[in-house]
């Protein structure tokens, strides 16, 4: 059973997605959706225990050999990703319950939660597949469940975020398919490690250039590297609330996997950054990302658009660590895409029971609700400290981190960008929590009836991570490392 782990942390998701169809219950598909969530978590789990010491594992579809075959393969930095992913899909799956009820259409429950696992199905394929048009295909999959599940936002504006993002999602994969098409016609092999073996005999040719250009490029829109962001704001915003949580927490995070994983274990990181001033290139944008995104956010009145601003800065710190090109900068790089998805996860889902409470994301429909809702009001304030980087939370292992890792550089502009995007953070952070507890009550209606106990369930446990990650952060520290060992080595 072990040696089918990879093949089972695809295969979950999937085949609950198509019994969610066949039950066409609102109940009968949560609790698929619950099952297969914690299920491929403990998956996750088992892998990340398998590679944490810098193993390597390959899984063969079909038992055809790579390359021929197509080919799961996980090391540390992919299991890490996987656990992310599938970690707080799970988490997610009480907080569902009720708020896709209020916001989902009765008859179209089933169909919205075989649309979120078909989407799991995708992300997870991304980060395993050791193939690079398989991983296309698996972005294809993610790519366009992502936009179905956004329309179906309350909001008719969800409708106009998701054909933005449609047309920069398909712009993001057309590129990477052209930068994959590239590389199969220089080499003839599809499998990312034959790749990496392959590509080194090509290292003068204009072809590779290109192909790793689109694949950058590509790969940066599905990030929302700025300036390939404007998709992002609306999506979040307008999108049913485990919609907005799920995609902040994974969607950005598999991005920089892709982005990731090409550069360091494909085109190797001595080819891809040295003449062509690519990691000059990222730092720079990811500073700009880290004051454009934390500036924007001050001015928002609505708090979903708020938190997606925020995340755009946030993209800069992930991309900020990859370019230094160092064992600390990865290091860091790979502690935030877990320390955001938290994060920005537990802030999504206490917006979210305001939203299930209120009917509005406004800053004013906030208003006094941290004394009415106090257990709501205390998650988001852990996860707007942890976002800012105070001690004892993840955001300030990070960020910690990161300042280390550029000051081992003497970049001291960027350490600067760094430090004042957070003091921008708590401006916009603060704005919220000062909203929550020092504003008189707002006027409109409200439910009456308490919130229930499993939404309260997913917002605390993701607010507890985020100190238990401050305080104890040396296991996830850990395998940050050896990820990043793996991606300077050259490990495909």
């Amino acid at each position: 059973m072990t040696a089918q782990l990879p093949a089972l942390q695809i295969l979950l998701p999937m085949l609950a997605s198509a019994l969610c169809v066949l039950l066409r219950s609102p109940a009968g598909a949560w609790l698929c959706f619950t099952l297969a969530t914690w299920a491929s978590f403990a998956v996750s789990v088992l892998l990340v225990l398998a590679t944490r010491s810098g193993a390597i594992l390959s899984y063969e579809m079909g038992g055809w050999e790579p390359p021929f075959g197509i080919e799961l393969r996980i090391d540390a930095l992919n299991a890490f990703v996987l656990l992310i992913v599938s970690g707080m899909a799970a988490v997610m799956a009480p907080f569902a319950r009720s708020s896709v009820l209020a916001e989902i259409e009765q008859t179209r429950v089933y169909l919205f939660y075989a649309l979120v696992l078909l989407c799991l199905t995708g992300l997870l394929g991304i980060s395993i597949t050791g193939d690079a048009f398989n991983l296309f295909v698996f972005l294809e999959i993610s790519s366009l469940s992502s936009y179905a599940i956004i329309a179906m936002g309350p909001n008719r504006r969800a409708l106009l975020a998701a054909f933005q993002y449609l047309i920069m999602g398909t712009v993001g994969g057309t590129f990477i398919l052209i930068g994959i098409g590239l590389m199969y016609m220089l080499t003839g092999t599809l499998n990312m490690a034959d790749l990496a073996e392959r590509l080194p005999a090509m290292a003068d040719s204009r072809t590779e250039k290109a192909a790793l250009g689109f694949i950058v490029v590509g790969a940066s829109i599905k990030l929302a590297l700025f300036p390939l962001h404007a998709w992002l704001p609306n999506a979040y915003a307008y999108a049913p609330s485990l919609v907005s949580a799920l995609l902040a927490a994974t969607a950005t995070k598999v991005a920089a996997y892709v982005l990731i994983r090409f550069i360091y274990t494909v085109f190797l990181p001595e080819r891809a950054f040295d003449g062509l001033m690519l990691s000059e290139l990222m730092m720079a944008l990811a500073a700009i990302a880290m004051i454009a995104g934390s500036v924007v956010a001050i001015f928002q009145h609505n708090v979903k658009l708020l938190l997606a601003w925020s995340s755009i800065a946030q993209i800069g710190y992930i991309v900020l660590g990859a370019a230094l090109v160092t064992t600390a900068g990865l290091a860091a790089t790979t502690l935030h895409l877990l320390n955001h998805a938290v994060a920005k996860g537990c802030l999504f889902l206490a917006l979210g029971v305001i939203v299930w409470k209120t009917g509005g994301a406004r800053l004013s429909d906030l208003a006094g609700l941290g004394r009415t809702l106090p257990w709501v009001g205390a998650a988001f304030v852990i996860g707007a400290l942890s976002l800012i980087g105070v001690p004892f939370t993840g955001g300030f292992i990070t960020k910690w981190y990161l300042l280390v890792a550029v000051a081992e550089q003497e970049l001291w502009l960027l350490a600067g960008a760094v430090v004042l995007s957070s003091l921008l953070s708590i401006i916009y952070m603060g704005r919220v929590i000062e909203t929550l507890y020092f504003r008189a009550p707002s006027q409109g209606t409200t439910r009456s009836e308490p919130v229930p106990v499993l939404m309260l369930t997913s917002v605390w446990l993701l607010a507890l991570l985020n100190v238990a990650i401050g305080s104890y952060s040396e296991p996830f520290a850990a395998i940050a490392r050896t990820a990043a060992g793996q991606l300077l080595g050259g490990t495909p």
